[in-house]
């Protein structure tokens, strides 16, 4: 029986945790023998225990794993180097930058710290990565020059989201050898989404945004398209985080404290039936678990083209300009630049204002999402994954 270990740094809501325990469970199934280690979560965060609970998946929590750089970090190395000796993997997967980064570099104990080397392959799953936009200059080319090092020695497989992730890792940070990589795109439960009513386009529509309220989301971006759009529909928050108070207070000091409401986390079934857009405001993205969710729910979407995004809405069909703002309409939905206030409005009210192009755009969006997006796929990628690794 091959035993699979899978790293990721906390448990918390948004999609590598999903994804996380899909593939535990999927596992378990296939005759593999699974373990799912984990750090904690901080208090300013939604974990996700019962929803690992929920598919049978009990993590092994391993307290001193945190997102940020510590000293602990010398701590965890050590306790991971300890539970790979007691688990004795054949496939270690991280998932995250934190848990890639320590379990590989536990993994080089546990590889070659023996007499003779272990055999034991390692994998790592970049959900998104910490290459730019997270952290000031010297600490990013820390955090690439460390990611380039453990590829070269100790990543058997590096699994990318979308193509246009593989293209920013490897060859924009030049992380990796083309040959280590494989793109297995991002699943999700379909059947839990289906069935939402759709987008009517009557009255004053409703626009939302959807995930973690931390900078790297840029909600300030989505409070200034509140702010100039107002007039046009109404704006939800969905979603917590260590930002919250700060954008509470900064949506008061711009008029909007009536008009923009923090709604916090709620789970999926209560929010896409609620919205008539979703809205992605990211500086930086793997493939936006949001997007996806609402594609699947039949909501038409519009976000900045950063990361997977480009490769989730597809080619762009036109550019548009109107009165110097500047938006692309793509085949499954609207993209303007990072930080682009005016095209992001201009796009919004374009989306609000079309009722053919978002039917158009909601019915690619589901079609695309159920062919190339479900759980079930990215299971099924991963475990071939794993046999193929098994034979070498």
């Amino acid at each position: 029986m091959t035993r699979v270990l899978r790293l990721i740094a906390r448990l918390n809501v948004g999609g590598p945790a999903q994804h996380v325990v899909w593939l535990s469970e999927a596992l378990a199934g296939e005759g593999f023998e699974t373990l799912l280690a984990t750090g904690g979560v901080p208090s300013d965060e939604v974990e996700m225990s019962g929803f690992a609970a929920s598919h049978g998946v009990t993590p092994l929590v391993i307290a001193s794993m945190r997102r940020e750089l510590s000293p602990r970090d010398l701590l965890t190395v050590w306790q991971l180097w300890r539970l790979m000796v007691r688990f004795r993997p054949d496939i270690v997967h991280t998932h995250t930058a934190k848990a890639g980064a320590v379990g590989r570099a536990a993994g080089l104990l546990y590889r070659f710290v023996a007499l003779p080397p272990r055999r034991c392959r390692f994998v790592h799953t970049y959900h998104g990565h910490v290459f730019h936009s997270y952290y000031g200059r010297w600490k990013t080319r820390l955090f690439v020059f460390i990611e380039r090092m453990l590829a070269r020695l100790n990543s058997d497989r590096l699994v990318v989201l979308s193509e246009q992730q593989l293209r920013e890792i490897h060859e924009t940070f030049g992380i990796g050898r083309r040959e280590q990589f494989v793109v297995v795109p991002l699943g999700i439960d379909i059947d839990k989404l289906r069935g939402a009513p759709a987008c009517g386009g009557n009255g004053r529509s409703t626009v939302g945004i959807v995930g973690r309220l931390t900078a790297i989301k840029n909600h300030d971006l989505f409070l200034r398209v509140a702010a100039g759009a107002s007039d046009a529909a109404r704006f939800v928050v969905y979603g917590d985080g260590a930002d919250r108070t700060r954008l509470v207070r900064r949506a008061a000091e711009m008029g909007l404290a009536d008009r923009v409401v923090f709604a916090g986390t709620r789970p999926v079934a209560e929010i896409y039936p609620s919205l008539d857009i979703v809205a992605l405001t990211s500086r930086n993205e793997g493939t936006p678990l949001a997007l996806l969710e609402a594609m699947a729910s039949g909501r038409p979407v519009i976000s900045t083209a950063v990361g997977g995004v480009i490769d989730l809405l597809g080619a762009v069909e036109g550019r548009v300009i109107e009165n110097g703002a500047a938006f692309e309409i793509r085949e499954r939905g609207i993209t303007v630049a990072s930080e682009d206030a005016p095209g992001f409005i201009a796009g919004l009210r374009r989306l609000l204002h079309d009722e053919p192009l978002r039917r158009r755009l909601i019915e690619r969006g589901r079609a695309y999402v159920e062919k190339s997006h479900s759980k079930e796929r990215l299971q099924a990628d991963i475990i071939r994954l794993y046999q193929k690794l098994g034979q070498h």
